[in-house]
């Protein structure tokens, strides 16, 4: 079966101004956000795309324009399948108002059990972005052959779901993954099992760097902005 390569989308205005951003519309790509996207060609150069699919979001659109424009044979798919969580009232709020809700213990320890107010449940997010992933597996490998790869851009949330999925992980533990903006996850399926070759991968060791404010002990709902 093919290997899948996950791109995160760029960085956002969203992530930078703290933001969940959710489906609201008109989110784009900050600066770094854009230059993270200009590199993307250049980091796989190498590897041949037999197919590109998207998100429907604008910003996962703008992170793919370069890669496009490098690979003019490619004609992108959207799926509404790997959009962003579906936040429902959260979206468009600020990261600090939320933390002292109480649905945020539930989102950070017990995700399986998490609905948004007026969105969907995180269980219900995993799924249809796995029911996608599946479909695109087998529709790659009939028209490309089982050694073809493919590339998706979605956002963190999606991208960390599924990456407990192929591990076998209970959404509970979800929260324990981290990926970067514009950063590389690849999965490659088989017939048995999926095995992950990358976990957001960027190429850049400077989020690692001690900061002058600890991390939180929670993750950041909807994946945080990255490396200062």
């Amino acid at each position: 079966m093919p290997t899948l390569l996950l791109v995160r989308h760029g960085r956002s205005t969203a992530n930078t101004e703290g933001l969940l951003a959710g489906w609201t519309p008109g989110v784009a790509l900050d600066d770094r956000g854009a230059a993270q996207a200009a590199a993307l060609p250049g980091r796989l150069a190498e590897l041949p795309l037999a197919e590109i699919v998207t998100s429907p979001l604008q910003r996962c659109r703008e992170t793919l324009r370069p890669l496009l424009e490098a690979r003019p044979g490619l004609t992108p798919h959207t799926d509404d399948r790997i959009g962003e969580c579906h936040y429902g009232d959260w979206s468009g709020r600020k990261l600090t108002e939320l933390k002292d809700e109480p649905l945020m213990d539930v989102v950070q320890a017990h995700p399986s059990a998490a609905a948004f107010p007026g969105g969907e449940s995180m269980r219900a997010m995993q799924t249809r972005a796995a029911e996608a992933v599946r479909e695109w597996n087998a529709r790659v490998e009939r028209d490309h052959g089982a050694d073809a790869v493919y590339l998706m851009c979605s956002h963190g949330d999606i991208i960390k779901s599924l990456v407990a999925d192929a591990l076998g992980l209970h959404l509970d533990l979800f929260q324990r993954i981290s990926v970067e903006p514009c950063s590389i996850t690849a999965i490659r399926y088989t017939r048995l099992r999926p095995f992950l070759v990358r976990l957001g991968d960027t190429g850049d060791f400077a989020s690692l760097a001690p900061r002058e404010e600890p991390p939180a002990d929670d993750a950041t709902v909807g994946g945080g902005a990255g490396a200062p």
